[in-house]
């Protein structure tokens, strides 16, 4: 019993912490999906968190039913030998790029928190995914086992704050002059983009896992904390729109309010968020560029980081604005085929 809850917690964290990247941490991407939408995005949210919780856990089923080696492998088994190869090309020139977005948040975080250059920023976070990834796995493991707690530890203090704030209602009664048709694809736009880009992880992790309900209950412990956090950050954010959409990571400008100590410790987090879902991409893409070429592991890792670095060049905000939306849309062809593939068809 205690083995499997040890799982379960490992699923449910690593599943977090893949999904928890540069847009989600710093408040860019629940700002953009739900928060500009006013009061549509509370029940947004919640189509989001349903759609984690049954997806994530469909995904992780059909790869440990296959000993999936690669996304490559799932991708194969879902949509046949010719498509799923297509869709496997596309998904590496989309993670390459989301992977950009990750770097690029975390250099913008010392260049705006800690009056470190942006390059500099950059360059250290690079030599920190590369020594980290050598250990495999284990190492995304054990970071989402320290991080995604934390996360979750100061989400709570964040919206216990934003509930003594004057206004801390208003994700209530926030109106929003977009269309009502763009606040309902949202969620489906949102949970499309993440969930294809999380097979980088979810798919060997899913492999690894051989029991059926252990899969089961850790999806639904991370699809709640996905849920949980996209709802404490929507609430936060509400209080101080439309301000808040001036800055390139708003959560960071939150926090400020909590004070210097508490402000260090979150933007520490949001950088840690970041660098997790950085290596996880990072992992995945190694993975499946190594069953291509053949290439050792800490070649293709130096190769990913170099063109990853090159691409941060564009700066984090251009790159969250333009990528993510373009991904989502894609991604959602990628979303309906999941939902429509039966396990029993996997299996036979």
């Amino acid at each position: 019993m205690l083995k499997r809850t040890g799982k379960v917690l490992q699923i449910a964290s690593t599943y977090m912490g893949t999904i928890v990247g540069a847009g989600f941490a710093t408040g860019q991407e629940i700002l953009q999906f739900f928060t500009r939408f006013g009061y549509w995005g509370s029940l947004t949210i919640a189509i989001a968190t349903a759609m984690f919780i049954w997806l994530g856990s469909k995904m992780m089923l059909i790869s440990s039913e296959i000993q999936a080696k690669s996304y490559e492998d799932l991708n194969k088994a879902l949509f046949g030998e010719k498509y799923g190869r297509w869709i496997s090309h596309f998904m590496l020139i989309v993670l390459l790029g989301v992977t950009a977005v990750m770097l690029a948040g975390a250099g913008t975080i010392f260049y705006e928190n800690w009056n470190i250059s942006y390059q500099a920023g950059l360059l250290i976070t690079i030599a920190a995914c590369y020594f980290l990834l050598r250990k495999g796995m284990k190492a995304i493991l054990t970071v989402n086992a320290i991080v995604v707690p934390l996360m979750l530890l100061f989400t709570v203090i964040v919206m216990i704050d934003t509930f003594h704030t004057p206004g801390a209602g208003r994700f209530i009664s926030l109106h929003s002059d977009h269309s009502v048709w763009a606040a309902w694809a949202s969620p489906f736009l949102y949970t499309a983009f993440n969930l294809s880009m999380s097979q980088a992880v979810l798919v060997p992790l899913g492999a690894e896992i051989r029991d059926r309900k252990t899969i089961i209950l850790g999806s639904w412990v991370g699809g709640i904390g996905i849920g949980f956090m996209l709802l404490a950050g929507h609430i936060a954010l509400s209080v101080h729109m439309p301000g808040i959409q001036q800055y390139a990571i708003p959560m960071g400008g939150i926090a400020k309010q909590l004070g210097q100590t508490v402000q260090f410790i979150y933007v520490f987090l949001i950088f840690a968020e970041i660098f997790t879902t950085l290596i996880a991409d990072i992992y995945g893409l190694t993975l499946q560029l190594q069953e291509r070429l053949k290439w050792s592991r800490s070649m293709l890792t130096i190769l990913v980081l170099l063109c990853c670095f090159v691409a941060s060049q564009i700066g984090f905000g251009p790159l969250l604005s333009t990528l993510y939306p373009i991904f989502g849309l894609v991604s959602l062809g990628w979303l309906y085929l999941i939902i429509r593939k039966r396990m029993t068809e996997i299996k036979t």
